[in-house]
């Protein structure tokens, strides 16, 4: 039983490939996505795989690993960790913008989630319900119309300026990016320029204008290209935002002198996690999977 639960607010600043295997399509390599909505998502198990890979390096104390996440499957002292991640739903998308070099957007679908998860962690999110027809679109910031129209990509849709937006993009901003100045452009721009798309618009951005990049194989032995080595890799963007939640319970190993209270585990995790850069995904090597972590309470 897990007593203490957050939300885990990821935010990415360099593209983020977790990836979900070969594919049969244009792209070889894509990323993790919901079944049911399509929507890119983190799964829980590598979240939890990535802070356990980096915890030391993130400040973390070695003795404390097994104990929060559970020792390692060959290891001959086996029980269940302190601490359980869920899947990262997506939650703003980045999309190009003919005015204001690109929107986060989102969707009644996903801001309804993501006000649902929230509350079952117990942080308040008092957001209005939003309907939006497609083709249409709701704004908060009057400067990204051309008219009476938003143009995203080469898209063109009909907008309507709505003052309650712009508090659910000022809420969702405290919430989901950490303080600083390093964050305050991005705290603003999230604040100003949240964009409400209806569900299958969104979900056409969401599967359509995420970062595709082309790669080379090189042979081993002449240093050059294989033939037929070329491959494509999709990653998330940066400046997207996922969600997910974060159960903690006391530690499980059954050594008197090992444990530590549910409140003490989401405590030390809290601190090598919260306004932190975590590696998550793979080509780690060429700079992907860049995210930071906001942790969020009730």
């Amino acid at each position: 039983m897990f007593d203490k639960q957050a939300a885990v607010f990821l935010y990415a600043v360099s593209p983020v490939h977790v990836g979900a295997g070969s594919a049969v399509g244009v792209i070889d390599n894509p990323i993790q996505r919901e079944r049911h909505t399509g929507h890119p998502n983190f799964a829980g198990s590598g979240i939890k795989g990535a802070l356990r890979h980096g915890f030391e390096a993130l400040g973390g104390k070695r003795e404390y690993v097994d104990r929060l996440f559970g020792p390692e499957s060959q290891s001959g002292d086996l029980h269940a960790g302190a601490l359980s991640f869920g899947d990262a739903q997506l939650v703003a998308f980045p999309v190009r913008s003919l005015r204001g070099g690109y929107v986060y957007a989102t969707c009644p679908q996903a801001l309804a989630r993501a006000r649902r998860l929230l509350a079952l962690v117990g942080v308040k999110a008092e957001w209005p319900a939003l309907d939006v027809e497609e083709g249409k679109c709701l704004v908060a910031n009057p400067a990204l119309l051309s008219g009476s129209k938003l143009h995203l990509e080469a898209f063109e849709y009909e907008a309507r300026v709505s003052e309650p937006l712009g508090g659910v993009g000022q809420d969702l901003a405290a919430k989901g990016l950490p303080e600083g100045a390093a964050y305050d452009f991005f705290r603003a721009k999230l604040a100003q320029d949240l964009v409400v798309l209806s569900d299958t618009d969104f979900g056409y951005f969401a599967e359509h204008a995420t970062l595709v990049e082309p790669h080379v194989r090189i042979n081993a032995n002449t240093g050059t290209a294989d033939d037929g080595g070329l491959f494509y890799t999709e990653n998330l963007p940066p400046e997207s935002l996922l969600l997910a939640p974060l159960m903690a319970s006391a530690t499980r190993s059954g050594k008197p002198g090992d444990r530590l209270e549910a409140v003490e585990v989401m405590s030390q995790i809290r601190t090598v996690l919260h306004g932190r850069m975590l590696q998550i995904g793979g080509d780690a090597t060429t700079g992907r999977g860049l995210v930071v972590a906001h942790v969020v309470e009730g």
